[in-house]
Order: C-alpha cells, then sequence, then structure tokens
C-alpha cells in the first residue's frame, strides 16, 4: 500500500483536505483564545496589584471570562478529539487500520455492569 493511511482515493483526498482545514480553523480559534487569555491574566493581576476596589471588583468579570474561555478551549479540544477519531474510525472502515495492517472483523463485546 502507497502512500498513507488516510489517503483513500479520489473522494478521499478532498475528506482528507476538508479534516486537514477543520483541524487549522479549530487551531486558529483555540489560539485566539489563548491570547485573549493572556492579555486577561494580564489585566487580572494589574488589577489585583493596583488594590484599587473598583479594579478588584472588575477582576470578578474578568475571571468569568477566563473561565468561560477556559471551558470553550477544552470544547474545542474535545470537538479535535473526536473528529480526529471519526477520521481515523473512517479511513480504517475499508478494513485497513491506521498502522496499514488488515483489521480482524471480531465483534465488540460490551460489558453490562
Amino acid at each position: 500500500m502507497e502512500g498513507n493511511a488516510f489517503s483513500r482515493g479520489g473522494n478521499g483526498a478532498q475528506s482528507e483536505s476538508k479534516m486537514v482545514q477543520n483541524f487549522q480553523k479549530s487551531f486558529v480559534q483555540v489560539q485566539s483564545i489563548l491570547d485573549q487569555n493572556r492579555l486577561l491574566i494580564n489585566e487580572i493581576n494589574q488589577n489585583h496589584e493596583s488594590k484599587i476596589p473598583d479594579n478588584l471588583n472588575r477582576n470578578v468579570g474578568l475571571i468569568r471570562e477566563l473561565n468561560n474561555n477556559i471551558r470553550r478551549v477544552v470544547d474545542l479540544y474535545s470537538d479535535l478529539s473526536a473528529s480526529f477519531t471519526k477520521s481515523l474510525d473512517s479511513s480504517s472502515s475499508d478494513g485497513i487500520s491506521s498502522e496499514g495492517t488488515m483489521r480482524s472483523e471480531g465483534k465488540k463485546r460490551i460489558r453490562s455492569a
């Protein structure tokens, strides 16, 4: 088998290209949020060091915004992970695993509690 494990011919190349574009888009979003968090943290630190009551009160809202941003980053990484797993599953659904070996046709057992 030539090429990488994701190559599946004509339609697979388009699918792979779209997947890469989606990953890049998500990483750009993550980086943007992380840059914003850096600015928020700097402002929070400055407000804290100033000990001015209005600045300390402002930190409450800034910390909420920071927490929401962190939640968004976690969600984006979770979506990326799910998307990556799904792409690996679909690339191996033709009987070839991501290592390039034939998958066995065994059934998965689900254990009940």
